[in-house]
């Protein structure tokens, strides 16, 4: 067991693993709040096409995908505000054919081979190099830094975008920085779970932390500690099973949501009693003017009630 931890590349993809269990969950929950659960996949095809040009220009693929996937998380954003009826189809034509594109250029680049394009997809612990844990490590506290230091508007949007308006939250810059920080979250977790599991690191872990927390805080801590936690241990499952980390650590993940999920219903019926004692429990975060609103203004305690409903 601890003989893994001798390797340099084990040790490697410990320390990703870590990173990445911060960092997915602490985007993924505000994606949850928005209905918006499926947004890392369609960023994980867009970012294909940069692990293509990274192989094509045999640059790093990490930081190429970066590039292309804040741009294609920006060009969604942008689609999803205007309300298009045709958005839809617009969204699918850059999701499939980022997949398409990437595809393509790692066929067509001197460093295709047979695992080339495989370890990206499904995530690889012998594929995190240094350069690639100190990227990871890098983006991972910029993504950290901006979804726990601005917490509080982040949810207000995420709530309630015309009211966070007009309380001078300024609505779109938040809601393109938090498209920035999935697809950045996206190329950070792609070594690890891969880019088409990515997405369920950043909900799976939320999902099942909300059948046991009441609060938003709770459940941003819950989800965060829990999506380190099945990280290191797919990581590990991953070495001595030989299989790939991500597959391993999506499916811990959903074992633990399921296991949640059953402890959940006997909470549920004791919290409902003692709500009916107590009354209502309320979100700890407090939105932009709720102390101007009051408890009868748009910031209602059902407002306000976030993850845990």
């Amino acid at each position: 067991m601890t003989e893994m931890f001798s390797y340099d590349f084990m040790q490697r993809a410990l320390l990703a693993a870590v990173l990445v269990g911060i960092t997915a969950p602490a985007v993924g929950i505000y994606l949850v709040q928005r209905r918006q659960a499926l947004m890392g996949d369609g960023m994980g095809h867009v970012a294909m096409t940069g692990v293509g040009l990274g192989f094509v220009f045999q640059t790093s693929p990490v930081w190429m995908a970066v590039l292309v996937c804040v741009l294609g998380a920006v060009t969604m954003e942008l689609v999803r505000s205007r309300g298009n009826q045709r958005g839809d189809i617009a969204l699918a034509m850059l999701f499939y054919g980022g997949m398409a594109c990437g595809k393509l250029l790692v066929s067509l680049s001197a460093q295709a081979g047979a695992g080339s394009l495989e370890s990206y997809l499904w995530g690889s612990i012998l594929t995190v190099a240094p350069a690639d844990l100190a990227a990871i490590a890098v983006l991972g506290a910029v993504v950290v830094a901006v979804t726990v230091g601005l917490r509080r508007q982040l949810f207000a949007i995420c709530q309630d975008e015309d009211f966070a308006r007009v309380t001078g939250v300024p609505v779109r810059t938040l809601n393109l920085l938090l498209a920035v920080m999935a697809a950045v979250t996206v190329t950070v977790a792609m070594r690890v779970v891969g880019l088409l599991l990515v997405s369920a690191l950043m909900v799976v872990p939320v999902v099942a932390a909300q059948q046991l927390t009441r609060s938003f805080a709770a459940t941003q801590a819950a989800s965060i500690a829990l999506g380190v936690v099945v990280s290191l241990a797919g990581v590990t499952g991953s070495y001595h099973l030989d299989v790939p980390s991500g597959p391993a650590i999506v499916l811990l993940a959903i074992a633990v949501f399921a296991v949640f999920s059953l402890l959940a219903a006997p909470l549920a019926r004791r919290r409902h009693r003692g709500a009916g004692e107590h009354g209502p429990q309320v979100c700890d975060v407090e939105l932009p003017g709720q102390a101007a609103s009051g408890p009868s203004g748009p910031t209602t305690p059902e407002r306000r009630a976030g993850l845990a409903q």
